[in-house]
């Protein structure tokens, strides 16, 4: 580790490109916050991102850097003082202090439906996972909504596809050159993830241009279907237009606009969207035959993602906390399931009806919410992950988990192992929520064992390749076909063989989503 004492109250310095950074000890590690890995702004949006610029003296990384200008429409716990700003590529770094020693790299991409979020959020603080595991952490922002996942490339050469995961590429490559100098192994490098987070990293499993970035993934609930084809992108674009009263053959206007105007449009159009078509997002990455070549459920089945050890997993109850937000953009109605497979129907002109109909047979309480969610579950999460395990455990390591702990106020309140439940677990972050409920009724004790086992877990197969609690958990066996190994995650761990097993059987192997 290349760094300089700037003395016990200032911090520690290290050469990354584009100049020097200050970072700050908090507990046993150094924190470097804001670290720019690229420059974005106005004279790159809806394009690549350009070099970070370089800059004299040292940067002093105390503070976060600015968000990613985001949708409205979906709150999600962020510092009300943190400042949105279209140059918002910036990444954050957890390390132990210096002592000359390669440790392993856990690089996190955030979820938020590909529209809001950022690597400042309070439940990702590094700090603990970095001492726990003895490694460097890594966050990264990323550009989002309309200026991350709109693809604008159908109206002139001036635009490209997959801007945030060009985003996220480009983080990884300054990880790459750059992550030694903060004591870390540029070739042990773990990418996790949740949400669109994950299915960013399902996405990039099938990329070559991300191929040698990360040599081992963790993908948590990844929405690994929500992935559309390039007619249905343009036409989403069209629209986009169209909200924001700009003509096609100007389409160049939409760099001229201020960007609180372009997300207000993109608010407008992300709402339009889920409603009309639940189950859809409005925004997501697309298959432009360049970065993203194929769709990569499909890719992974065909044996194309890249040969790297892979945990992937759900959680149970995924669906319950779109019904207790009202957020549209998961169908938890009867009738708005029903909308979401008249809709597929119609995209997939050769898709039996009687495939459906065997699918929805299969829960016999679909008529109400219960069984409602579930099939949405299934859909959105569930089913993508099996048949990328199914896949990938072929030719790779893999391991399939389902993350069914909740707290007793969890339960009470009908959330259970919701959407995104399990992410204090993963950082050990209890309570970042304004007004956090969690324990109201207790359960703490137990959710703080859960969450050792967790880390553990997910820490012995970033340093391994491994995912063994290094104590006496239960032994995480690999999937395979013939098995189809999930460990359930809940009070106590347990290894139970191809759970899903009828639903799995009812879906079936071929992928089910939107193109």
């Amino acid at each position: 580790m290349q760094s300089n004492e700037d003395g016990a109250s200032t911090g520690l310095t290290v050469p990354v490109t584009g100049g020097a950074v200050r970072g700050y000890p908090e507990g046993s590690t150094v924190v470097w916050r804001g670290v720019p890995y690229a420059s974005a702004g106005p004279q790159r949006r809806f394009r690549a991102a350009g070099p970070v610029a370089a800059w004299d003296g040292v940067r002093d990384c105390r503070d976060f850097g600015p968000i990613a200008p985001q949708a409205k429409a979906m709150q999600v716990p962020m510092d009300p003082s943190m400042v949105q700003d279209e140059d918002c590529l910036s990444l954050n770094v957890w390390a132990p202090r210096p002592d000359g020693a390669r440790r392993p790299v856990m690089v996190w991409i955030h979820g938020g439906a590909y529209c809001v979020g950022a690597s400042s959020q309070t439940v990702y603080d590094g700090r603990h996972l970095a001492e726990t595991g003895d490694l460097i952490v890594v966050t990264v922002n990323y550009r989002l909504g309309v200026f991350g996942f709109l693809d604008l490339s159908s109206f002139g050469d001036g635009f490209e596809s997959n801007i945030g995961l060009r985003d996220q590429i480009t983080a990884l490559a300054w990880v790459r050159d750059n992550i030694a100098a903060f004591g870390g192994d540029p070739g042990n490098v773990t990418v996790f993830g949740e949400s669109s987070g994950a299915g960013s990293i399902t996405t990039l499993m099938t990329s070559p241009r991300a191929e040698g970035l990360f040599h081992r993934a963790i993908a948590q609930s990844a929405p690994a279907t929500s992935v559309y084809g390039a007619e249905r992108a343009a036409a989403v674009a069209a629209r986009f237009l169209e909200l924001a009263g700009v003509g096609p053959r100007d389409a160049g206007r939409l760099r001229e606009l201020p960007f609180e105007e372009l997300t207000r449009v993109g608010d407008k159009l992300l709402d339009e969207v889920v409603t009309t078509v639940p189950g859809t997002l409005a925004m997501a990455p697309v298959v432009d035959r360049e970065l993203v070549p194929r769709y990569p459920v499909a890719a992974f089945q065909k044996g194309y993602a890249h040969r790297i050890p892979l945990i992937i997993g759900t959680n149970r109850d995924e669906a319950s906390i779109f019904r207790l937000t009202r957020s549209p953009i998961m169908p938890v109605t009867a009738d708005t399931v029903n909308q979401m497979f008249t809709a597929i129907a119609a995209d997939h002109a050769d898709l039996p009806p009687e495939r459906i109909a065997e699918i929805v047979s299969a829960y016999p309480d679909f008529a109400k919410s219960a069984g409602a969610m579930a099939v949405s579950r299934d859909a959105a999460f569930r089913m993508p992950c099996l048949w990328i395990a199914d896949a990938h455990c072929r030719h790779s390591p893999t391991w399939v988990y389902r993350f069914d702990h909740a707290t007793p106020m969890l339960k009470a309140a009908r959330i259970g192992a919701g959407h995104a439940t399990e992410l204090p677990y993963v950082f050990g972050n209890f309570g970042t929520l304004n007004v956090d409920p969690t324990f109201w009724l207790g359960g703490r004790k137990t959710a703080v064992e859960v969450s050792g086992r967790v880390q553990r877990r997910w820490l012995a197969f970033a340093r391994h390749g491994v995912p063994a609690a290094l104590d006496a958990s239960k032994h995480w066996a690999r999937y395979t076909e013939e098995t189809r190994s999930t460990l359930l995650i809940d009070k106590t761990d347990t290894l139970a063989s191809d759970p899903d097993r009828d639903l799995r059987a009812a879906w079936g192997n071929e992928v089910m989503g939107f193109s």
